[in-house]
């Protein structure tokens, strides 16, 4: 029997799946990875049973630049609209927000670059992914555009003092992270080396090696679980991805 199938776009090379991808096939994911800027993307994203929507360096509607976004922002509308589990990562969030009536911006209150946590709401406790989550879980931020405004039938799961939109859901089953859970240090060393006015923006200290380390390590312990969730959930009925019916794994 085949794994379950699951679509990962990936917009840059600079950001691939890493260690969330990873975690995706040992959870029992058969994952797809498209790189749009040289790929067709799928026409059936119902052929799939789930999504996963990686960063970039772009923005939201660099079009001019990256023609290819345009075919992102609508194969994450007919995911929306089928009901096709969506899990959107920083660009990826900020796309999936613009689809479904949000707004994105630059950051108003400047980048947010480096190690950091985010606060759930209440309204998480209940999430069929968030639901088991720490109340304040570590998170890798690299970003200096935010999601302004959420799409008006979102529901925001945690929140950040910089960027108040961190993590959201569109409907039942489609999800937004502002932040980075599929990186590696060598990943965030080369973000750094590219961006060096980005990583100018992290606390002293927070882009070394050793510290980065320290953060993936404690990353895993937090969103593996989320990423095994995830391919359950998007391996469920859809009757079945409810608070109450879909349990936590043990």
């Amino acid at each position: 029997m085949g794994g379950v199938p699951i679509l990962v776009v990936q917009p840059s090379k600079f950001d691939p799946p890493g260690r969330l991808g990873e975690w995706l096939r040992e959870a029992g994911a058969d994952v797809d990875v498209v790189l749009p800027a040289d790929q067709s993307l799928p026409d059936d994203v119902e052929a799939y049973r789930g999504v996963v929507v990686l960063g970039g360096e772009m923005g939201a509607f660099d079009d001019s630049e990256h023609p290819w976004l345009a075919d992102v922002r609508l194969l994450l509308s007919r995911a929306v609209t089928a009901e096709v589990p969506v899990l959107a990562i920083c660009l990826g969030a900020q796309l999936l927000a613009a689809v479904t009536g949000g707004q994105v911006r630059a950051a108003r209150k400047g980048p947010e670059v480096g190690p950091g946590l985010v606060a759930k709401r209440d309204v998480a406790a209940d999430d069929p992914l968030l639901g088991p989550v720490p109340l304040t879980p570590d998170v890798l931020q690299f970003h200096v555009d935010e999601i302004a405004v959420l799409p008006p039938s979102a529901q925001l799961l945690a929140s950040s003092p910089k960027s108040e939109n961190q993590v959201f859901r569109v409907g039942s089953c489609a999800y937004g992270l502002q932040f980075h859970i599929e990186t590696t240090t060598e990943t965030v060393l080369e973000w750094s080396r590219l961006r060096p006015e980005l990583a100018d923006a992290a606390r002293p200290g927070s882009l070394e090696p050793e510290r980065l380390d320290e953060v993936h390590d404690d990353l895993a312990e937090t969103w593996q679980p989320v990423a095994e969730r995830f391919v359950r959930f998007a391996a469920a009925p859809p009757e079945e991805r409810t608070p109450r019916r879909f349990l936590p794994l043990a």
